[in-house]
């Protein structure tokens, strides 16, 4: 009776375990016996495989292979693998029913009695056709977006672990950076941080940013590997995982250097702009009212004279005699004011800065006090410029007054001369070519940036009220400015000043640029005075002369001398005139630099649009800085 109810309970446990087995239906489930032929079929294997039980039992697992596995024995080779190992497991493609093909999950498992006697195997398979698809459309994803960030070759693209190491390297970066992959993968990226951000923590305060607020963007100073700096814009992204947790950071970098060069220089062009037309304004202001004031003050003086005649040398007098002092003193404010407005007569002549300083060193040297150390240095191969002595002399004599005033404790002054030679936007305003430089140096309290820019100009002072006119360095910046050079200053508060005056070289030098000595100036002028005076003229610049009075005889000259410079009036007549005598000479002589000059307006002269541009060009009358000027610019 016992023995009838556990037979009866031991069925009930394998009815289970075969219900179990048997209603799976995600995983084929079945047994083969030790030949590999089916000997049991669940519901899964039945779905996905699309056999019954009663057209699969007795067949040949490798039924369920393709034609080329079967070909290769790769069922034989699986039950022996199962046999040797205690097990096999491998993924691979199978068959359906309806020859449809399937990937697969296999794990074939070899089962024995309690006597070691091999009964069989246990195959369970599954499909997996979905998540291969799945796992393949990533890696094909993976693969474009590699290929894709490997190809931008204007970002550096890459990945950092959360501590801040670099995880990959794109083309972009090795090209930004100068690194590459197997160079920087694994370091930190603080590396590319210039040493003053490392010490104040900007690559730590970047990740934080990043992490706490999900994105970091900025712009600065980067290092390359060789050590050079580019400015850098920066975008660092928190990457996060399903569940939140910081996986990393995603690091965006651009190369900006040209385009903050170029905003810079944008900047700064457009600073110089408005400083120019400001200043050009209280210049035309400024030489306005000094005109004006110039007349009140002639009405003054002339009908003080009057009175002066007719008293006869009373009691007034003294009266008399400080109004024409105060006179005197508005004349010399308006002289000043004409200055700055670049409107006061000039006489240049072509002087050597060296000598005339010299000559004015002892007035210079009166112009500190005995607790100021006053030093020249002078080059001794100084070039020659085309500049008014006597207001030369007074500017020179300002900076140095105004360098006294700056060292109430003492201090040292020096006087520098140079040649120099500008390239382009090396000093704002001048053109590129040979130029003097005048240095006053000062040890003193210095300048803040808002004070230099604000020096020039006029009434503008920071010492103390009746100590000065605020006159003086614009008067030194008019003067300079009329005179064809510029005017720069050097200086920071507590580091001293230098002051350094720009003036153009005369021409007809031997500079070593190529240029042979006592270079030949053909003059063509049909009237024999303005021949003499311009003759006179480039004779006193160091060059030689030879004179023409029309166009006939200035192409002899020009086909039997070596000219170097045609000087021709426009209108000229019997026969070609200067437009038509200096296109025969570019085409004919291209070496020879030509001037135009002429005393009738541009519009009177008919001439067609733009046909000047192409040469240098004065107006009658004339003067020796004109000729200077049109010198340096003639091709």
């Amino acid at each position: 009776m016992n023995n009838r109810v556990e037979a009866k309970q031991e069925l009930t446990e394998e009815q289970r375990v075969q219900y179990l087995v048997s209603g799976i239906s995600d995983y084929a489930i079945y047994m083969l016996d030790t030949g590999g032929h089916v000997s049991s079929w669940n519901t899964g294997a039945q779905r996905f495989k699309g056999y019954k039980a009663p057209e699969i039992l007795g067949r040949h697992f490798s039924q369920f292979y393709t034609p080329e596995d079967r070909e290769s024995n790769l069922p034989e080779r699986a039950l022996s693998t199962a046999l040797v190992e205690g097990k096999y497991e491998a993924e691979g493609w199978r068959m359906r029913k309806d020859g449809t093909r399937f990937w697969a999950s296999v794990v074939i498992d070899p089962i024995y009695d309690e006597h070691g006697t091999l009964l069989g195997y246990a195959k369970i398979t599954r499909d997996i056709t979905a998540k291969r698809e799945a796992e393949r459309a990533l890696r094909a994803s993976e693969e474009r977006f590699r290929l894709l960030v490997q190809g931008v070759t204007d970002y550096a693209i890459y990945m950092l672990s959360p501590q801040g190491e670099v995880n990959n390297w794109n083309v972009g970066a090795e090209r930004i950076k100068g690194y590459m992959a197997d160079e920087i993968v694994g370091q930190h990226f603080s590396r590319f941080y210039t040493e003053d951000d490392r010490t104040n923590g900007l690559p730590r305060r970047a990740l934080a940013t990043a992490e706490r607020e999900g994105r970091y963007e900025a712009e600065g100073w980067r290092l390359r590997k060789d050590g050079t700096r580019f400015w850098a814009h920066v975008v660092i992204d928190a990457i996060r995982d399903e569940r939140g947790d910081l996986i990393g950071f995603a690091k965006i970098t651009r190369d900006l250097t040209e385009k903050k060069a170029a905003a810079d220089a944008l900047a700064e062009a457009n600073a110089a702009l408005f400083q120019s037309q400001k200043m050009e304004s209280i210049g035309q202001l400024t030489g306005g009212i000094a005109h004006d004031f110039n007349n009140l003050l002639s009405v003054l003086a002339s009908g003080l004279e009057v009175m002066a005649l007719g008293r006869g040398g009373s009691a007034d007098g003294k009266t008399l005699d400080s109004m024409r002092r105060a006179i005197d003193r508005g004349a010399t404010l308006t002289q000043q004011l004409l200055a700055f407005a670049r409107q006061q007569p000039l006489q240049p002549e072509t002087r050597s800065v060296n000598r005339l300083i010299s000559g004015f060193e002892s007035v210079l040297r009166r112009g500190v006090n005995a607790s100021i150390d006053f030093e020249l240095r002078l080059d001794p191969h100084i070039r020659n410029t085309v500049i008014d002595s006597a207001r030369f002399e007074s500017a020179l004599l300002n900076l140095v007054v105004n360098a006294r005033d700056a060292m109430p404790e003492g201090g040292s002054v020096q006087i520098e001369t140079a040649n120099v030679d500008l390239v382009e936007h090396e000093v704002r305003g001048l053109a590129p070519g040979p130029y003097v430089r005048v240095t006053v140096t000062d040890t003193g309290t210095g300048m803040s940036p808002e004070t230099v820019a604000r020096a020039f100009e006029p009434f503008y002072t920071t010492k103390e009220v009746g100590k000065g006119t605020g006159l003086g360095l614009s008067q030194v910046y008019g003067f300079i400015k009329q005179s064809g050079g510029e005017v720069v200053i050097g200086s920071s508060p507590g580091e001293g000043t230098a002051i350094s005056i720009f003036l153009p070289a005369a021409p007809g030098q031997e500079q070593g640029n190529g240029r042979r000595a006592n270079e030949l100036v053909l003059i063509v002028e049909d009237e024999p005075d303005l021949m003499d005076v311009a003759a006179a003229l480039y004779i006193s610049m160091g060059y030689e002369v030879v004179t023409a009075s029309n166009a006939q005889e200035a192409m002899n000259l020009l086909a039997s001398r070596d000219i170097d410079i045609l000087f021709t009036d426009i209108i000229m007549p019997d026969g070609l005139n200067g437009i038509e005598l200096a296109a025969f000479a570019r085409e004919n002589y291209p070496q020879v630099k030509i001037i135009l000059a002429s005393g009738y307006p541009l519009p009177a002269l008919k001439i067609e649009p733009g046909l000047l541009n192409d040469y240098a060009f004065v107006n009658k009358p004339y003067r020796l800085s004109d000729l200077a000027r049109a010198l340096r610019t003639a091709a």
